[in-house]
């Protein structure tokens, strides 16, 4: 399969939270779209491992993506190690993604940043031609940074304003994380998860709103982006 979006995260429900919208809208454009989790989320303290992948099939649905893959990197120890390198570039070698989405390099939770070392590094090694690897060398395209929670400015923003409500279904697919049964919450426990979807619900507020539309999804890129027609650019400058 030769897809023309990847997105990799460190966590199931990670894209869901960050980049969902976007898959989606690409599905609907007639894209191959693909979501590849990092680790199963078996350290999570809601849920197990086997829940969370009922749970990521069905978001996955709600996202219309052609295939989701887990790598089996250990939940709390993403790291951008030559073992899961290897692996990394042999899935790259396989789906051939024209465009991969990846975590941005600063996060609070160690395995997002590393998932963005990784991820990159998987991608660039997927095209040397002497590596030992199944496969025809292969690098994608265009490598892209999700920053919904990062404090810097987006190079774009996605208007996500018609799939707003198909990615809040694909969230709250989860709902080990985003629905615990009565008793799972504790008041002993801090869990960011508690706050995370209404969070980024006020995000893609904030980044719609940047470009004018109700709901976005803002990116990075390390390119500067080339324009042909400056008379039809969008969003209003005054």
């Amino acid at each position: 399969m030769n897809l023309d979006l990847l997105a990799i995260a460190a966590h199931p429900d990670d894209v869901e939270l960050t980049c969902g919208g976007t898959l989606l809208k690409m599905a609907q454009r007639g894209y191959k779209t693909g979501i590849l989790d990092l680790t199963a989320g078996e350290m999570g303290t809601r849920g197990t491992a086997e829940i969370r992948a009922r749970e990521a099939a069905k978001a996955a649905k709600f996202l219309r993506v052609s295939l989701r893959e887990t790598l089996g990197v250990p939940d709390s120890d993403v790291q951008p190690s030559r073992q899961h390198k290897l692996r990394l570039a042999a899935i790259i070698r396989r789906l051939r993604p024209k465009t991969v989405i990846l975590p941005y390099w600063e996060a609070r939770h160690p395995d997002h940043y590393h998932a963005s070392s990784l991820g990159y590094e998987g991608c660039f090694l997927a095209g040397l031609k002497q590596l030992p690897l199944e496969g025809e060398p292969y690098r994608p395209f265009k490598i892209l940074y999700s920053i919904s929670y990062a404090d810097v400015r987006p190079t774009f923003v996605v208007d996500i304003s018609e799939q707003y409500e198909q990615r809040r279904k694909a969230i709250l697919a989860f709902g080990s994380q985003f629905r615990p049964k009565k008793g799972e919450r504790s008041s002993k426990v801090h869990l960011a998860i508690d706050r995370l979807e209404a969070e980024m619900n006020q995000l893609a507020g904030h980044y719609g709103r940047m470009i004018g539309v109700p709901y976005g999804e803002p990116f990075l890129q390390k390119e500067l982006m080339k324009v042909e027609d400056v008379v039809k650019l969008e969003v209003r400058s005054i």
